[in-house]
């Protein structure tokens, strides 16, 4: 496998002040918000990454960054080895761009309601002058609806059926390349299931390579290769599915799993994750996490873990292995 996507030292910083006046009476500093910070991963082409975090960790930041939606504060994103922010080749910039595509969070949103379903999947083809006849009909059928839902309006589908209409569309124009930001997180649990089955199989039909953002690890446990874990623009751990949801090695990526719902183990009460995420302005010192931490001490108040290879994946955190899930023996 070639790697599809390299993402290095990525950063994105956001002006949060207050208007210049308002400063300037109020005798006020800029505030600076740090949404993504210095955060570096590779995804091999036909591979799914699936990065998960609590809201606010900065999952949906690099999503929009990676298909150019976003510019870098820092850092670089490239696809198939061309970094759409430096490149200056009008023909290679366009190819590169046909080359992804992304499937938002609420299927209610994303669809233009004035306009038929054939046309919203066959925008991007036509965009470019591509041949479009009989394109929409072909792609329904491959997302588990009807030729003739062609000729209808988004309103006239469920929530599950629009999100299958997203599918479509971004499969339109052929990608390499489909960012899923929380695409079943608007759904209902039986439907989501679908959904995600139904990418699986297209991921093995079409060759796809996925960038998969959630806030449940659930969810992306069945769908990943490789998981990569946020917390506060960071990531503080990165691991395959089974060494994760067996071996946490970071205590942030256990509280996830902790939290999170499990078929055996009806009955159980699920505590949420302790504490909240602090003030992205105003981060602690030192590892960022500590302050929710249970094995933090003082060099995590004073010292930033870097991450550093941990067994077959890569974590952050001066304790790293010393994690213990609640449910283990």
């Amino acid at each position: 496998m070639t790697g599809l996507v390299s993402i290095k030292g990525l950063t994105r910083v956001f002006d949060v002040s207050k208007p210049w006046l308002n400063r300037m009476i109020e005798r006020l500093p800029k505030r600076m918000l740090t949404a993504v910070s210095d955060v570096s991963f590779d995804i091999p082409a036909k591979t799914t990454y699936a990065l998960v975090g609590e809201s606010g960790s900065g999952k949906s930041t690099i999503g929009k960054m990676v298909v150019g939606l976003l510019r870098p504060t820092e850092g670089n994103v490239e696809i198939d080895g061309i970094d759409l922010v430096t490149e200056t080749d009008p023909a290679i910039i366009d190819r590169i761009r046909t080359d992804i595509q992304m499937i938002f969070q609420d299927p209610f949103a994303s669809l233009n309601p004035r306009w038929r379903v054939r046309d919203i999947i066959t925008e991007p083809v036509s965009a470019r002058g591509g041949n479009i006849d009989g394109l929409a009909e072909k792609l329904l059928v491959q997302v588990g609806l009807a030729e003739e839902d062609a000729g209808k309006y988004p309103h006239q589908f469920s929530g599950g059926q629009r999100q299958r209409l997203c599918v479509a569309r971004a499969l339109a124009s052929e990608p390499k390349l489909i960012v899923c930001d929380e695409p079943t997180s608007a759904l209902d649990v039986s439907v989501q299931a679908q959904v995600l089955n139904l990418m699986s199989d297209l991921k093995e039909d079409h060759g796809l390579t996925y960038l998969f953002i959630s806030h449940d690890l659930t969810v992306v446990r069945h769908m990943a290769d490789t998981i990569g874990v946020l917390y506060l623009g960071r990531l503080v751990e990165e691991a395959s599915p089974t060494s994760l949801f067996n071996e946490p090695a970071h205590p942030y990526t256990a509280m996830l799993i902790d939290a999170a719902p499990r078929l055996d183990a009806f009955g159980r009460e699920v505590e949420p994750p302790e504490g909240e995420i602090p003030d992205p302005t105003d981060p602690p010192s030192g590892c960022a996490f500590h302050p929710r931490c249970p094995l933090a001490t003082d060099i995590c108040k004073a010292e930033r873990p870097k991450l550093t290879p941990h067994g077959a994946g890569r974590v952050a955190c001066h304790h790293a292995g010393q994690v213990r899930l609640k449910g283990a023996a």
